[in-house]
C-alpha cells in the first residue's frame, strides 16, 4: 500500500474518495433489498473502479465490506471477490479505509442487530478480515459507520432491520451496536497491533432554530448530545455526569452496562465527521413538530463552510485525535458540486492554519449512488439516482457506464498537492 502507515501522523492532508456501500440485505412486504454494490454495478465493475480513484489522484478509498456476501452462512466463508479485490487495492498502490459495518447484518442472522450474539459475531467477521489482508498491508478500519444514525434508522424509526421503535429501541440498538464496535476493534488490535489505525466515523448533526421554544428545549437538547452518544460509550466518556444517563437508565441500562463500557475504551486514531451541507443541520420550529427520519423530516438548512467548521472543530475539541472529513458532497449540478469542493477544501485549509489537526478529505461518493427511498419503492433504480459522484453513473446498453465529469480534473488539482 502506498504512504507511511502511520498516514494520519505526518502532518499531510490526506485525500480519500469513497465508495457507497449500504447494504441491507434484507426485505419484507413492501421493500427491496439494498446494496449499493448490486445497484452500482460495483460487483462487476470493481476492478475498473478502483482504477478511477487513481485517476482521481486519491490516496486513500472509503470503501465497505459486504458481510452478507463473504460469510453466506454461519460458519462458512467466501473469500474468492473480497482477494481480488484487495489484490486490486495492492497493484495500485492504493490505501484502503475498510469500512466493516455499514447498516446491514447476514440474512443468517434472526432479529439482526438486536440478536444476543451480535456483538461477538460482528468482532468474529471483524478479526478474520483484518488477519486475512494484513500481510497486503490493509491496516486502516473504520468498526461501524455512522453508528448512531443506524440505531436511529433501525432502532427509532423501525425503518431497518430489525426494525425497533421509540426509546426502548433506540437504547437497544445503540447497546448492541456500541458493544459490537468495542469487541471488533480490539479483536481487530489483537490482530494488527500497532499497524492497525482506528477511523471512527459517524454523522455530524446540527440542531438550530427555535431550539428553546419551551415546545422543543428538552428534545432538542437530548439530540445535541444524541449526536455522540455511541462515540462517547466506546472511547469511555459515559460517567455518571454524562446528560444522557438518565435517558439510558429509563430505557433499560444498567450500572453494568455502564460499567462495561468505562472498563475498557477504545479510542480513535482518527475521528471522522460526515457532513453534507444541505442535509446536515436540522431546523426546529416554534409550534411545529417533527419527528425526524425519513418518515417525518425535520427542514434543513444549508449552513455550508460555517457548519463544516463547527462540526470539525468540535469532534477535534472531544476527543483529542487528529479529525478527518469522512464523507461530504453536495447532490446538484456539476458547478454546484465544483463549488463545494473549492469551498470546503479551503475551510480545512483555514482550520489546518488555525491548529486543528485535519488529517484528511473524503469526496463520496466516487460515482454517483442510489437513494435509500429506493428500498419502499417500485420505480426503477434510475428514478433514485442521486448527482453526487466525481463520475455519473450512465444507463447504457451494456449497464451502468461511469461518466466522467469536471470534478475529477479539480479534485486532482487538490489530491496530488494543488
Amino acid at each position: 500500500m502506498t504512504g507511511s502507515p502511520n498516514w494520519h501522523r505526518d502532518g499531510g492532508l490526506h485525500f480519500a474518495v469513497g465508495v457507497e456501500d449500504t447494504f441491507v440485505p434484507q426485505a419484507g412486504p413492501g421493500e427491496r433489498p439494498i446494496d449499493e454494490y448490486e445497484l452500482t454495478e460495483h460487483y462487476e465493475r470493481w476492478h475498473a473502479d478502483l482504477g478511477l480513484a487513481v485517476e482521481a489522484g486519491a490516496e486513500l478509498v472509503r470503501w465497505g465490506v459486504p458481510w452478507h456476501r463473504i460469510q453466506p452462512e454461519p460458519g462458512r466463508w467466501d473469500w474468492d471477490w473480497l482477494d481480488g479485490v484487495m489484490d486490486r487495492y495492492a497493484e495500485l498502490s492504493l490505501r484502503p479505509i475498510v469500512d466493516l459495518m455499514h447498516y446491514g447484518t447476514p440474512l443468517w442472522l434472526p432479529r439482526q442487530f438486536a440478536n444476543p450474539d451480535y456483538p461477538k459475531l460482528v468482532a468474529e467477521y471483524s478479526a478474520r478480515v483484518a488477519e486475512r489482508y494484513a500481510h497486503l498491508g490493509v491496516h486502516d478500519y473504520t468498526p461501524v459507520n455512522e453508528p448512531m444514525i443506524h440505531a436511529l434508522f433501525s432502532g427509532e424509526y423501525a425503518y431497518w432491520p430489525p426494525y425497533l421503535s421509540g426509546p426502548q429501541g433506540l437504547s437497544t440498538m445503540v447497546g448492541q451496536l456500541a458493544r459490537g464496535f468495542v469487541l471488533a476493534q480490539r479483536a481487530m488490535r489483537d490482530v494488527l497491533g500497532d499497524r492497525g489505525v482506528f477511523v471512527h466515523v459517524d454523522a455530524g448533526m446540527r440542531y438550530v432554530g427555535d431550539v428553546d421554544a419551551p415546545e422543543h428545549r428538552e428534545h432538542a437538547a437530548r439530540l445535541k448530545d444524541q449526536v455522540f452518544l455511541v462515540e462517547d460509550l466506546v472511547t469511555g466518556r459515559v460517567d455518571a455526569a454524562h446528560p444522557l444517563v438518565p435517558h439510558l437508565r429509563a430505557n433499560g441500562w444498567n450500572d453494568a452496562d455502564l460499567a462495561w463500557f468505562a472498563e475498557a475504551p477504545v479510542l480513535p486514531d482518527v475521528m471522522g465527521v460526515n457532513y453534507y451541507p444541505r442535509h446536515s443541520t436540522e431546523v426546529f420550529e416554534a409550534g411545529v413538530f417533527h419527528g425526524g427520519g425519513f418518515r417525518d423530516p425535520r427542514p434543513t438548512r444549508d449552513d455550508g463552510v460555517a457548519g463544516l467548521t463547527e462540526l470539525i472543530r468540535e469532534a477535534h475539541t472531544r476527543y483529542g485525535a487528529p479529525v478527518m472529513l469522512t464523507e461530504t458532497c453536495v447532490t446538484g449540478s456539476v458547478k454546484e458540486r465544483i463549488d463545494w469542493l473549492d469551498e470546503s477544501v479551503a475551510a480545512l485549509h483555514d482550520l489546518r492554519a488555525s491548529g486543528v489537526d485535519v488529517v484528511g478529505y473524503t469526496w463520496w461518493p466516487l460515482f454517483d449512488m442510489y437513494e435509500w427511498t429506493y428500498r419502499h419503492s417500485e420505480q426503477p433504480r434510475e428514478a433514485h439516482r442521486l448527482t453526487m459522484g466525481l463520475w455519473r453513473l450512465e444507463e447504457r446498453a451494456t449497464g451502468l457506464e461511469r461518466v466522467r465529469t469536471d470534478i475529477v480534473d479539480r479534485f486532482r488539482h487538490y489530491a496530488i498537492g494543488g
